[in-house]
């Protein structure tokens, strides 16, 4: 599965633990983040991520078109509910989400309901709808 992770700035570090405390779950996938979140939970983790852009420089949409093109499976974005700036961002990849139907969590005790649905199989569904390239 293709996960993506994203945090706003105050719940980076609540991102990375979590990230620690999932990492034998998240290896078995692919991660993809935008820039900082994903290099905090690399040098946590030493899991491989694949870094885009900052979330303001461009980041956050390139994970929506990786959204709306299918090939993301799982959304976790740490929100940061004082941070008024940062929800149309959020509304806009759980819109996308929405759409393509991909599991997306907003917060750790939503994540870890879906991290361990992930670690169970319960979206192998995801497989059918996005295909794996061999």
């Amino acid at each position: 599965m293709n996960i993506a992770l994203m945090a706003h700035d105050k719940k980076k570090e609540l991102m990375v633990q979590f990230c620690i405390a999932y990492c034998g779950i998240l290896a078995e996938h692919s991660i993809c983040a935008t820039n900082t979140t994903g290099k905090l939970v690399q040098e946590a983790t030493g899991l491989p991520v694949t870094l885009y852009l900052h979330a303001n420089q461009g980041g956050a949409q390139q994970i929506a078109a990786r959204i709306a093109y299918n090939e993301i499976d799982l959304v976790l974005f740490f929100c940061d509910p004082n941070n008024p700036e940062g929800f149309d961002e959020t509304n806009r990849i759980e819109r996308l989400c929405d759409q393509y139907q991909i599991p997306f969590a907003t917060n750790a005790a939503t994540a870890e309901v879906l991290i361990q649905g992930l670690r169970r199989g319960d979206f192998d569904w995801r497989n059918i709808v996005n295909p794996k390239k061999r």
